[in-house]
């Protein structure tokens, strides 16, 4: 028995084995097994997975259901590159070909004075014919200009087409008073630029001029235009024949609408104002897609025009294209259209020039082309029979 006071002793549990033992290596100290018990270190077993029927292989995924389409062979990007490539290089070539064509098919003809510049750009278009040529047979003998529009673009403000009567009473540099197309007869181009940048005081920066048998080829070159006046005609000096409305035209038809003043009431003026609107429905046919994406009739076009132009020394194709643009803004809603004031149309001064057509007042004149170089005028008509 233990001595009395004594505290009974404990039991003392089994050390777990470790790698030391007071310092000293030990060898581990198997635990036993107790029955039912699993050991430690041993895995229970894996669960049976069970067997498709027919003790075979287990199908891969997906089978049973439906496959997918199987996948285009991919197209060969290059090829189609090249060709997209192609069809651009054509596109862009055929315009610059056809302006360089264009270009070279030019005439050329000494016109500008070299005068100082004025503000705005301005175009001097002439319309002319030599007597006996296919464009105008009467009495008259030389050339004349028979249309005369003075086109002008403002630094600001709206753009203008200003019809001179030709039989406006003008100075003529060394020639005297006359009318204003006589000027073209007496020194070509050159004194027809000369008169008429005395007559506005504006310099003309680019000169073009349109022979009367053009007019019948471009008109036809386009497949014909739209005319519209309102009165009956029976004139035959023009050979114009016309029933009051709006007509389909041809290329010789437009001439004569064109020409005609005798039978109309506003004479030159009248002239003046169908003549605008033959060359305004020119452009609008030009602008038809059928027409830009044709080859054929654009090159028919092209020789129709430039057969019977030709142009200052300076002025190439680049500047027709942007007289045309500005031609058509002049005949838009926002442009200007019209003549200087007008005083009389059938001023008879003594002379041997016979009746003119005369401007005035003096002081009325020098303010509408002051407005007109400042882009001062406001869109519309302006003067014709003031």
């Amino acid at each position: 028995m233990p001595p009395r006071g004594a505290q009974p002793p404990q039991a003392i549990p089994p050390r777990r084995a470790t790698g030391r033992a007071s310092g000293m290596n030990a060898a581990p100290v198997p635990q036993q097994r107790q029955p039912g018990s699993v050991h430690a270190t041993q895995r229970p077993p894996s669960p049976v997975r069970p067997q498709p029927p027919g003790g075979g292989q287990r199908p891969p995924a997906g089978h049973g259901q439906a496959r997918p389409a199987p996948r285009p062979a991919p197209r060969r990007k290059g090829r189609g590159k090249l060709i997209a490539t192609l069809v651009v290089l054509a596109l862009l070539a055929w315009p610059v070909g056809l302006l360089i064509w264009a270009n070279g098919k030019i005439q050329h003809v000494d016109a500008l004075s070299g005068a100082a510049g004025t503000p705005g750009t301005t175009y001097l278009i002439a319309g002319s014919d030599a007597r006996g040529s296919g464009g105008i047979n009467d009495a008259t003998t030389g050339a004349r200009t028979d249309t005369i529009l003075l086109l002008h673009k403002p630094a600001s403000g709206p753009t203008a087409l200003i019809s001179l009567p030709r039989d406006t009473y003008a100075e003529i540099p060394g020639v005297g008073m006359q009318k204003l197309n006589a000027a073209y007869a007496f020194g070509g181009p050159e004194l027809l630029v000369q008169t008429v940048e005395g007559l506005s005081g504006l310099t003309v920066d680019h000169y073009a001029e349109v022979g009367f048998g053009g007019v019948s080829d471009i008109v036809d070159a386009v497949g014909g235009v739209e005319l519209c006046y309102d009165r009956d005609v029976d004139d035959w000096r023009s050979e114009m024949q016309w029933t009051a409305g709006c007509h389909e035209v041809t290329g010789e038809e437009a001439l004569a609408f064109s020409r005609m003043r005798y039978s109309d009431p506003e004479g030159d003026i009248g002239r003046a104002k169908r003549q605008r609107q033959v060359i305004g429905k020119v452009g609008q046919a030009m602008k038809d897609p059928a027409l830009l994406i044709n080859p054929a009739k654009q090159v028919s076009l092209t020789n129709a025009g430039l057969g019977s132009l030709a142009v200052d020394q300076d002025t190439g194709v680049i500047d027709l294209a942007f007289l045309a643009v500005r031609f058509q803004s002049a005949n838009g809603e926002d442009g200007v259209t019209g003549t200087p004031p007008i005083a009389s149309l059938g001023y008879n001064p003594g002379n041997g020039a016979g009746s003119t057509v005369l401007l005035g007042p003096e002081e009325a004149v020098a303010q509408f082309w002051a407005d007109l170089r400042d882009g001062n005028l406001e869109p519309g008509e302006v003067n014709s029979l003031n």
